[in-house]
């Protein structure tokens, strides 16, 4: 899959700009500051019809603009196909592919784009919600229902969290609150089954590439991290419901003491040794850097397996902060698929790849 052709009006920086890419690699150089991560942007949107930058729409429009479109040809499962994401400040998106209506999630089936950027190669050190984040990006694009249970989740986890805060203030708030617990419950079984399914995955595809890229035969080891009740996150979602609200009847209490839930997906994480040693700890900043690398291809090694065709691969400025071996590594690997790559200067970069240098300038593109 790829994008042919990209067209942005009134997006972030860019007035009227259009750029063609080549089906392979594509490296998109200028100075700081110029649009090369918004280009970069606006290619991850068609994915999945969100920013990874921001939560808010509006801050897509440019200063001055009254709206945003972003209009790409591109081609995927033998298909060529037109995406337009019109983007109205005060009112909802619209995302039309060919010319029907679709939504954010329903993008997935049309296109799929993994991104790798600067703050990915903390993706070991940080806390768990870096971790979610790439479980959650993944797996909305391979299980598009994913994405609405998830919304669903987050939503009632906004609501009962203000119940808790509020409580005492508004005692009634309370004859609400088991009805959130419950729901949440029951999204976080749903949640939790795929998480584990994807983890899973994840320990199998980013093994190799760890032991392949360190070159000292370290071993690599993803272990998903759930609501401490819960049995097996592999089994159905019934049976995962039942240990969640056994884990919820205990933590009641200390919800309500603390104003927090306690119970729910949203307290799940990766857990990522190397070596048998927990890597958050005890890995040096190479080994880090190396189990990130190896994890984000492996999440383009989940969706060729997925689909049949690899995704995008999206590289923001992030080989400029790995050493000359970690840059050969990532580049060998990334044949197969269309890359877009962003970087300072082209550092010989199109050179060792073959791939087609665009300059971005201003918000211009040549």
């Amino acid at each position: 899959m790829r994008v042919e052709k990209i067209a942005l009006s009134g997006f972030r920086n860019y007035e009227f700009e259009t750029a063609e890419f080549d089906p392979g690699t594509n490296v998109i150089s200028g100075q700081n500051a110029q649009g090369k991560t918004n280009l970069l942007e606006s290619v991850y949107m068609l994915s999945c019809g969100r920013s990874f930058r921001t939560r808010f729409d509006r801050e897509l429009v440019g200063f001055g603009f009254s709206s945003a479109d972003i209009l790409a040809d591109i081609e995927s499962h033998d298909r060529k196909q037109t995406v337009n994401i019109r983007l109205r400040p005060g009112t909802a998106k619209k995302i039309l592919v060919n010319g029907v209506k679709k939504t954010g999630s329903e993008l997935s089936e049309t296109i799929n784009a993994v991104l790798f950027c600067p703050d990915d190669l903390n993706l070991i050190k940080e806390g768990a919600a870096v971790r979610r984040r790439l479980m959650d990006n993944a797996i909305c694009q391979i299980r598009p229902r994913y994405a609405e249970i998830l919304t669903e989740f987050n939503r009632l986890y906004e609501h009962k969290t203000r119940i808790l805060k509020d409580w005492r203030e508004k005692p009634s708030l309370l004859d609400t609150l088991d009805e959130f617990s419950d729901g949440m419950c029951r999204a976080s079984a749903n949640i939790i089954r795929y998480r584990a399914a994807f983890a899973a995955r994840l320990n199998a595809a980013a093994p190799p590439i760890h032991r392949e890229f360190s070159g000292e035969g370290e071993k690599l080891d993803i272990k998903y991290c759930t609501v401490s009740s819960v049995r097996d996150p592999a089994a159905p979602a019934r049976e995962i419901y039942y240990d969640i609200c056994e884990h919820q009847e205990k933590h009641r209490q200390a919800e309500l003491e603390s104003g927090q839930c306690l119970t729910g997906a949203h307290k799940d994480d990766l857990e990522i040794s190397i070596n048998g040693r927990p890597a958050r700890s005890f890995a040096s900043q190479g080994q880090t850097r190396t189990a990130a690398l190896s994890i984000k291809l492996a999440e383009r090694e989940i969706f060729l397996a997925e689909t049949g065709e690899y995704p995008i691969l999206l590289l923001d400025d992030v080989l400029s902060e790995l050493d000359v071996k970690r840059q050969e590594f990532v580049l060998n690997r990334i044949g197969g698929g269309q890359t877009l790559i962003t970087c300072c200067e082209d550092e010989g970069i199109s050179r060792r790849t073959g791939g087609r240098v665009l300059f971005v300038e201003k918000g211009r593109i040549r």
